[in-house]
């Protein structure tokens, strides 16, 4: 891969992973667009790590919160409010889990296909962008993180998995459904950044084990490098993207996709 590439790659992880627009989409659309080949699972892996330090940096202090007082819950039996919030993230993360290792194989093969990609991305870009312009239009309430209930868990988790199919943006979907359940924006997205921490790890962790096993060459200077570039970038989007949302919501991302969605339609028919 060439500098231009890896640096194009990299920030579009970056920016575009906690932002409800699909990083996913962006990562196969790009090659599409300028002709590079498909960046590879590894490289996915490396942008992917850049992205969770940069959403454990951000949120040090609430994680450390969290993850102190959910270890003393399994001593003392006791749930603080952090407690709570701890195993939320983890239930909230069960149905993603299954639903990944049930379709490993098909989202790595078939849905990395141009053609097959680019259909399935525009169909969920401007299906899913409209209902998250519905959820925070009308249903949005003034709700936080900690008063979710394990119903609300359990809802939030399953619209998680379906961020398996291209175009439907992890955090889209977790913010959409959270947002149908009351909560506010900023606490809608600051549960899908806490969510994304296992996913990551988890989905990490399988791809390095494949990596490890198939005995691929690895060029680990261009990991590095995108790894790096993705961490600042989606670092700042973190930070801006709160600042964001609290003053003009999401309808701006709503539009985006379903202007990405028809682009991409009328290119693939």
């Amino acid at each position: 891969m060439s500098f231009i590439e890896i640096f194009v790659l990299s920030v579009v992880q970056g920016v575009t992973e906690f932002l409800p627009v699909s990083s996913a989409a962006h990562l196969l659309l790009v090659p599409i667009v300028t002709g590079w080949r498909d960046q590879g699972l590894e490289f996915d892996l490396a942008v992917h790590v850049g992205s969770l330090a940069a959403v454990l940096i951000y949120f040090r202090h609430e994680i450390a919160a969290v993850v102190v007082d959910w270890l003393r819950s399994l001593a003392t039996g006791g749930a603080t409010a952090n407690a709570r919030l701890g195993w939320a993230v983890l239930l909230g993360t069960i149905p993603v889990g299954l639903a990944g290792l049930a379709l490993k194989d098909l989202v790595e093969t078939t849905m990395r296909t141009p053609e097959i990609a680019a259909v399935v991305m525009a169909a969920t870009l401007i299906g899913f962008g409209v209902l998250l312009g519905w959820a925070d239009w009308r249903h949005r309430g003034d709700r936080d993180e900690y008063q979710l209930g394990w119903r609300d868990v359990v809802v939030i988790g399953c619209a998680q998995a379906l961020a398996l199919i291209p175009g439907t943006s992890r955090s889209g979907i977790t913010i959409t459904a959270a947002l149908f359940l009351g909560l506010s924006r900023e606490a809608a997205a600051r549960f899908s950044f806490l969510l994304s921490i296992p996913v990551i790890i988890l989905a990490g962790g399988l791809l390095a084990i494949d990596l490890i096993s198939s005995g691929t060459d690895v060029s680990w200077g261009t990991l590095g490098l995108g790894a790096l570039l993705s961490g600042i970038s989606a670092y700042l989007c973190i930070h801006y993207f709160l600042l964001f949302i609290k003053r003009i919501g999401m309808q701006p991302f709503v539009v985006y996709r379903i202007v990405l969605g028809l682009v991409l339609l009328i290119a693939f028919l």
